[in-house]
């Protein structure tokens, strides 16, 4: 999709060491490219994930990320978003030929009807390599056949990931993933991660199986869906996994939580779309900044008190439970631009892909190098969030 970043970039907005660093990577469909861009700029800095954990879109770039050796990995992600913006063929790729890219397109009316029928191409037809329409359709089919429980086939996803991720690369173990789905049963989320069991592409297709477009995907005996039905980022559970290591994490998003009052109807299903798989990015994140902070303030606080007092059995067991773990937290949000419609997420057109990588790159970029424009909030000890206050989204 891109070039890759030639020249190393040196950060020097945050100079402590951690022990892990991953990338978390939440669900949005065809809004993944922009982690795709994301990952590329990522993979040309000092900062190298050694842990990428996703859901849905997020789980299929993990899977692509930890199932490649570090000099294919971006020519994977290329390939993959290569293949599946292919279905409109000519017609895209007009578009998005040199000269144009995201900045120049013309934006408007125009391209906005360009986007949904785009995206309506890709609800009729499916999309390469990703999904096929049944046929026979669901509607027509007994109940409890397995082609009657979703609009879409994705045996052809499973083609793609046996072409461009090497499994035994992931169980080897090397970079760390997990990836969140949700058991149909039970209702209970669950994670699949390479530290504590063997990953098939099945477990990438689970955690991508979003109803009633895709099946559920059966893995030892339980059928699962998509993870982003439960929580639509992977940020908690690594929170809650890493035992006692400093983290630096990565989180990329691609729904904004913030947004104008909706002018249509149209409007209003993009909104609701926007808070529904953003609602618990921001919570997560700020209840981890406030627990650990809390600690960390308590723990300062038990330090104080008299020699005496600190050999109580009750203090040394408080003391043990209240150590802060550092963690500083990057957050990358997906801004849309003004022609993006409540379709964003299944509009898989060329010179869309395009836009998305292109901005993942840039908001990476000005993230690495304006190390001032990352805002800081909490405490040196404890969770301390960095937010991109500025952008430079055309719309």
């Amino acid at each position: 999709m891109a070039k890759t970043s030639t020249a190393t970039k040196k950060p020097s907005g945050i100079a402590r060491r951690h022990d892990r660093i991953a990338l978390v990577l939440q669900g949005g469909g065809a809004l993944g490219a922009y982690q795709a861009g994301v990952y590329e700029e990522l993979a040309s800095t000092e900062f190298q994930p050694d842990w990428i954990a996703g859901v849905s879109i997020g789980a299929i770039n993990a899977a692509l990320i930890a199932g490649n050796p570090p000099e294919r990995r971006v020519e994977r992600l290329s390939e993959f978003w290569h293949l599946v913006s292919s279905g409109m063929g000519p017609v895209s790729d007009a578009l998005s030929a040199p000269p144009h890219d995201y900045q120049s397109i013309h934006l408007g009316k125009p391209r906005s009807a360009f986007n949904q029928f785009s995206a309506l191409w890709s609800a009729m037809l499916g999309i390469p390599g990703f999904y096929a329409p049944r046929m026979p359709p669901a509607w027509l089919l007994p109940d409890g056949a397995s082609g009657a429980l979703s609009l879409y086939d994705t045996a052809p996803l499973r083609g793609t990931l046996e072409k461009l991720v090497d499994f035994d690369l992931i169980n080897s173990r090397k970079v760390r993933l997990s990836m969140g789905a949700v058991n149909v049963r039970t209702g209970n989320s669950e994670y699949f991660d390479n530290f504590d069991r063997t990953i098939t592409p099945e477990h990438v297709m689970a955690s991508g199986a979003l109803p009633p477009s895709f099946p559920p995907i059966e893995i030892g005996g339980e059928a699962y869906w998509d993870g982003g039905l439960v929580s639509n980022t992977p940020l908690q559970y690594v929170l809650d996994v890493r035992e006692r290591q400093s983290l630096m994490v990565f989180q990329v998003d691609l729904f904004s939580a913030r947004g104008d009052l909706p002018k249509n109807l149209a409007g209003v299903a993009q909104r609701q779309k926007d808070i529904l798989y953003s609602s618990r990015t921001r919570y997560n994140s700020n209840m981890a900044a406030e627990v650990a902070n809390t600690r960390k303030a308590l723990c300062d606080l038990l330090g104080k008190l008299p020699e005496a007092l600190k050999g109580e059995p009750s203090v040394r067991q408080l003391l043990s439970s209240m150590h802060a773990i550092p963690t500083d937290i990057v957050h990358l949000i997906y801004r849309q631009a003004a022609h993006e419609l409540e379709s964003k997420d299944y509009e898989f057109s060329r010179v869309s892909v395009l836009e998305h990588w292109q901005a993942g790159q840039r908001d990476m970029r000005d993230t690495i190098v304006h190390p001032d424009w990352l805002k800081s909030t909490g405490i040196d000890e404890g969770v301390t969030q960095y937010d991109l206050t500025r952008h430079t989204r055309v719309v």
